[in-house]
């Protein structure tokens, strides 16, 4: 069985490439525009990749580019056919830059108007995804006395034994205490709303989700000296029995 719910493959997405004759953005729109206009679905937040290679260096204003596509709801992922120059002020736009696929040109809509500015191609852009590893969880077999930390770092936090008053247990996924949990407990501590603290005995003197905490006075409201899974319903701190 694999060790992730997730499977990484390589694979390609086809693109639309569109092609500036050149530097006249406010040409290409209106040209766009009528394009878009035939078929308003097909091109809603459609990717674009847009090659400049006819432009031979000519500087680009590329925060205008994307203002401008943006306008006509299109979403430009990348550039293409651009010098080294060009590639380094694209990359400041926040555009990546992508070598031209040669051999999957298709030929130009002969139904366009002669003053078009733009031409279409299909191409596949590789695309990679980041895998996130499994860490295990952190485990300690050992009672953690007064003026004791324990942080588990990106992974969840099992503690077998108890947790005194005064120490404090710290994690950034779920927190298991196999005994009293008589001290402190922080779970979910970079942001994680879904972060849970089980204990097999609760006398905290304060538990923490995500920034969301109770002390020892609101605890003995509801599972004082219990068993209980502590997570958050919202924004709100609610407590359930381990027990089925």
């Amino acid at each position: 069985m694999s060790d992730t719910n997730i499977e990484l493959k390589g694979s390609g997405f086809t693109l639309s490439v569109l092609h500036l004759q050149n530097n006249d953005l406010a040409a290409a729109a209106q040209a766009l525009e009528s394009k878009i206009s035939q078929a308003p679905q097909f091109f809603m937040m459609a990717p674009i990749v847009v090659n400049i290679e006819k432009l031979n260096g000519e500087a680009v204003d590329f925060q205008l580019l994307k203002q401008t596509f943006e306008q006509l709801k299109l979403v430009v992922v990348g550039i293409a056919g651009a010098t080294d120059e060009q590639k380094v002020a694209a990359k400041a736009a926040g555009l990546a830059t992508l070598n031209a696929a040669k051999g999957q040109i298709t030929p130009t809509d002969t139904n366009a108007p002669v003053q078009t500015q733009v031409r279409y191609e299909r191409v596949e852009v590789p695309v990679e995804v980041e895998v996130p590893t499994y860490k295990p969880a952190m485990v300690v077999k050992q009672n953690l006395r007064s003026g004791q930390q324990i942080y588990a770092r990106d992974t969840d936090l099992v503690v077998i034994g108890a947790v005194s008053n005064g120490a404090e247990v710290i994690a950034d996924g779920n927190i298991h205490i196999y005994g009293s949990l008589r001290g402190r407990a922080v779970a979910g501590a970079k942001g994680n709303d879904s972060a849970r603290i089980f204990a097999q005995k609760i006398e905290a003197e304060l538990i923490s989700i995500n920034g969301n905490y109770w002390t020892s006075e609101q605890l003995q409201k509801v599972c004082w000296q219990q068993s209980g899974c502590i997570y958050l319903d919202g924004d709100k701190i609610t407590v359930s029995s381990l027990e089925i």
